[in-house]
């Protein structure tokens, strides 16, 4: 029955008459082995034809002629006919059998179930009876299987692409995906196969094609869909693995516990890796990722939690959905501002893929459960000094090698030829490295050097260093207690300092600015503990050490100066404070004549060929600059405090790291608001202070803020920061609501912008009174500001704020009737987004674009450009964006005719405005919904709307209130 109706008795295929005998046969196959009344057979096959009730027993007769000499008996029964058959003779019942078996084994044997999945799937030859017309077996109440094979082919593509047998999935689902392109699950299965066999280009043709034929349904592609789209576009998946350790040796049991857990089907699937220090934790955490890779194909990523990192804090969730974010290709400017929204977008860019995560040194189960992906086909490995909870995934204490595993890893270190007949040294030697693998891989780098040295005279070695204890679970650190007595003095004195780094890691040129050296010669020592395995080289010139090795570091004395550590980091924060300042002047240009005078110099300067060089150092730099400006604040220095967390809001602006641009302000705060010369700091602190409260909504303590300080801009007599105060304080009484006043403090800033000769500020505040006059229907002037504003933006290149102030002119333009000159700003913002590779602001002039379109009549093309928009949007995780993108097709699907499309879109939006607390796309969501309801006669559900916008507009005191209400007035329908 899985086809066209057929059966066969070994090799012959048996005549099953006409199709009215056909249909009697279906019936009673459907009820087979329980009897079938002749007048249910009558009212099934002829709708309760009396006269066709005769016919039952003549049709009985032939198929029992048809099936003599087989299994399967047509017997009269006193309520019926019974087809007595057994269950494995008919298909549909073999192939629910081994799809159950199947999925039975599953977990424990998967070639098993892909072999019992593929003879299910080949008992198929068709549609479910395909050549039978079902209204005369029973019509709608007949249970079609054909869901149930399109269930099979997933799981079997599934298992095979685990399995690496891309080519049977290819083939096996091109025809389904081709009979039915609106089957995301099996488009994105096909695609993956396509992927994996390297046909990128009809992994695209396939993406495009379930798009078409979703978007014929109003439906769009899922998040699974366009990162697989994305992949085809790109190449290989986001993998921030390192590298696999040379050597690594043994741990075959426990790597089978973590392979086992990656295969075990279940959501928030992890394994908690803990141990003591330098037992290997982060080692085997790699080599099993590395392993993994196959498994999960959409990306392999790896996060440094700090957990026991001395000197530096444990990451913040919010620090590492950041970064999580960041590897997955959220753009910085695009990551959310609170935590929970972080983990919402975390969790949904994971959403249909096969991910790992690498969560290394977790401070506490607390650090990590956010960090857990969700979705039941990614796997994360997280390891921790300490013991995990049930909800974290499940554990595995790791402990010291076996003393043979420790033996062959210390022997393919070493090299093999130097240690022949040397086997009860090479035990000896692991002994005394307690057995732990990061003090083997030091003791075989010692051995490596020295290549003169026999055997036992490094066992001697570390048999007289003295102890070094790890912790109470570990061994003691003999191994690097000899490799730290080899080193010369130079080499010795970085070791130590690297152990009071303030940060997770330091640069070739911070090193030289540490150790007080030039950088040639630093990166010759940095170059030698790198290769005895002291340090970690993390990125080219970018070196870290281990949390075992940084201990033992901090606690060694130095052996002549007293103040070694104090002085060294001193000389660190000048090198990063007039490297910071280099960096943001690079940067933000437009920034230089705001930014704090520097009032240390460094012997190391680092130095920018352009913008991007910059951004990119500030960007690697970041976590250590932070915890330069904690570590400044804890011992009272506030100059450098201060200056430094100045310096960096505006990345942190830019990037929406709005925890770490809080703390430092607030720190920078604390030390300068007490301190009787530190006016220039409180003055430029509680301006930054009042702009990153605005950013988290914060707006009366950003206002207060604000206002604190203006006079003290004034007191120094400094117009330019009391043109930034004012503009802040404008920024936060708009937000509130208060735009007369907001008005006001705009304008005495532009005046003083004029006189200080500040372009930038001229163009912001020019662009913002432009968008309050658009809000308050004073559209002339609004333009005259937008025109103003874009030529001084020009002058000072600064790219996406022209594009932002293109934007805002082509919308007032396109108000005004000006289509020409609103297409020319439109499509100039879309090329300067593209340039820039801001795909947010490429959304926003694409549909802007269409509006233009639309307001010209041209509907198709406004079609055509929102099509645009929405594909540029597809990765962009931007609330606002996405309600304007409804709101703006909603329109354009009202202009064109399509009222039910404009119904859906303006739903979506008004979903979207009313979770974002966007009280203004809520209102036009609302007066969409309410003009598509009364179109399609639906004026009693359009009642509430109509007065719900006219509300909200107001309340908001638009103008749009005044045309609602008199739009609503003038209707005669039920929607009054």
């Amino acid at each position: 029955m899985l086809g066209p109706l057929e059966a066969w008795h070994g090799s012959a295929r048996l005549p099953l008459g006409d199709q009215q005998q056909r249909f009697v046969l279906v019936v009673l196959l459907l009820h087979a082995n329980r009897p079938v009344s002749t007048e249910k057979l009558t009212e099934i096959v002829w709708g309760g034809n009396p006269e066709r009730r005769n016919l039952v027993r003549g049709y009985i007769n032939k198929l029992r002629k048809a099936f003599q000499g087989t299994d399967v008996v047509i017997e009269t029964t006193p309520t019926g006919y019974l087809l007595r058959v057994d269950d494995d003779q008919l298909d549909t019942v073999r192939f629910d059998r081994l799809r159950a078996e199947a999925e039975a084994a599953r977990a424990d044997d998967p070639r098993l179930a892909i072999a019992l999945l593929r003879a299910a799937v080949d008992l198929w030859r068709g549609r479910f009876l395909e050549d039978i017309d079902h209204d005369r077996i029973g019509g709608t109440e007949v249970m079609s299987p054909d869901d149930s094979y399109y269930d099979a082919v997933g799981d079997l593509s599934e298992l095979e692409l685990d399995a690496g047998d891309h080519r049977s999935v290819r083939d096996r689902l091109r025809p389904v995906v081709r009979t039915d392109p609106a089957r995301q699950k099996h488009a994105a299965l096909l695609m993956r196969a396509l992927i994996a066999n390297g046909d990128r280009t009809e992994a695209g043709r396939v993406f495009h094609a379930t798009e078409a034929a979703l978007a014929e349904q109003g439906w769009e592609p899922g998040p699974q869909l366009r990162k697989l789209a994305a992949r085809a576009e790109r190449g290989e998946p986001t993998s921030s693995l390192p590298s696999r350790e040379g050597g690594f040796t043994g741990r075959d049991a426990e790597l089978a516990v973590v392979e086992a857990a990656a295969a075990t089907p279940g959501e928030r699937r992890a394994v908690w890796v803990g141990g003591a220090p330098g037992v290997g934790k982060t080692g085997l955490a790699v080599e099993a990722a590395h392993r993994l890779r196959h498994r999960f194909p959409d990306g392999q990523l790896l996060v440094r939690l700090n957990g026991y990192t001395p000197n530096v804090s444990p990451m913040t969730v919010s620090d590492a959905l950041d970064q999580l974010l960041g590897e997955l290709g959220v753009p910085p400017e695009q990551i959310p501002a609170s935590v929970n929204r972080k983990f919402t977008l975390y969790q949904t860019e994971l959403y249909g893929t096969r991910t790992l995560v690498v969560l290394d040194n977790a401070h506490s189960p607390e650090q990590v459960r956010s960090l857990l992906p969700e979705e039941p086909g990614c796997f994360a490995i997280v390891t921790s000094r300490r013991v995990g909870e049930p909800d974290t995934g499940a554990h595995l204490r790791l402990l010291e090698l076996p003393p043979e595993d420790a033996f062959a890893l210390f022997r393919a270190l070493a090299g093999p030829l130097r240690l022949r007949g040397r086997s009860a040294e090479v035990a000896g030697v692991v002994k005394r490295c307690g057995y732990m693998p990061m003090q083997i891989r030091v003791a075989a780098a010692l051995f490596r050097r020295h290549d003169r040295w026999p055997l036992e005279h490094l066992l001697r070695q570390l048999e007289e260093s003295g102890p070094w204890p790890v912790d109470g679970d570990g061994a003691d650190g003999a191994a690097v207690r000899v490799s730290y007595l080899q080193l010369d003095a130079a080499q010795r004195e970085l070791f130590r300092l690297f152990g009071h780094l303030p940060g997770p890691d330091l640069d070739v040129a911070g090193a030289a600015a540490l150790a007080a050296r030039d950088v040639p010669g630093v990166r010759a020592v940095l170059d030698d503990l790198h290769e005895v395995c002291l340090l970690e080289e993390v990125a080219p010139e970018r070196y870290r050490m281990l949390d075992p090795l940084k201990e033992f570091a901090a606690a060694e004395p130095s052996p002549t100066t007293p103040t070694e550590r104090v002085d060294a980091l001193l000389r660190l924060l000048d090198f990063y404070l007039v490297g910071l300042a280099a960096a943001v002047g690079a940067a933000y240009p437009f920034d230089r004549a705001h930014l704090p005078a520097v009032h240390r110099t460094s012997r190391v300067v680092p130095s920018f060929d352009d913008q991007r060089q910059a951004t990119a150092w500030i960007a690697a730099e970041r976590d250590n600059l932070v915890a330069a400006i904690r570590w400044a604040a804890e011992r009272e220095l506030p100059g450098h405090v201060w200056r430094l967390a100045v310096l960096i809001w505006r990345h942190f602006h830019t990037t929406s790291r709005f925890e770490d641009w809080v703390e430092t302000m607030e720190l920078a705060w604390a030390t300068v608001r007490a301190v009787p010369e530190e006016e220039h700091g409180r003055a430029h602190v509680l301006l930054r202070l009042a702009t990153a409260y605005d950013r988290l909504g914060r707006l009366e303590e950003a206002s207060e803020l604000a206002t604190r300080a203006l006079p003290v801009w004034r007191g120094l007599g400094d117009e330019l920061g009391e043109a930034d105060a004012l503009s802040m304080l404008a920024i936060s009484q708009m937000q509130l609501g208060r735009h007369t006043e907001a008005i006001g403090h705009f304008e005495a800033a532009l005046e003083k912008f004029e006189r200080c000769g500040d372009r930038r500020g001229q163009a912001h505040a020019l662009s913002m009174l432009g968008v309050l006059g658009e809000e308050r229907g004073e559209l002339d002037l609004a333009l005259r500001r937008h025109r103003a504003a874009v030529p001084l933006l020009r002058a000072v290149d600064h790219r996406q704020g022209l594009a932002h102030a293109l934007n805002n002119l082509g919308t007032v333009q396109q108000r005004l009737g000006l289509a020409d000159e609103a297409l020319d700003a439109h499509l100039e913002a879309h090329d300067l987004a593209v340039e820039l590779g801001d795909d947010c602001l490429a959304a926003y002039a694409l549909n802007y674009t269409a509006n233009v379109h639309r307001s010209q009549g041209r509907v198709a093309e406004a079609v055509h450009y929102h099509e645009r928009a929405r594909a540029a949007a597809a990765d962009v995780s931007n609330t606002d964006l996405r309600t304007r993108l409804f709101l703006d097709r909603a329109a354009t699907a009202q202009a064109g005719g399509d009222r039910s499309g404009a119904l859906h879109a303006y739903r979506a939006a008004l979903d979207l405005a009313t979770g974002a607390g966007n009280r203004g796309h809520g209102a036009r969501a609302h007066h969409g919904v309410a003009r598509a309801l009364h179109a399609l006669g639906q004026h009693t559900k359009a009642a509430e709307h109509w007065d719900a916008a006219e509300a909200e507009f107001v309340a908001l005191g638009q103008p749009e209130a005044d045309e609602v209400r008199a739009e609503h007035a003038g209707l005669t329908c039920a929607c009054r």
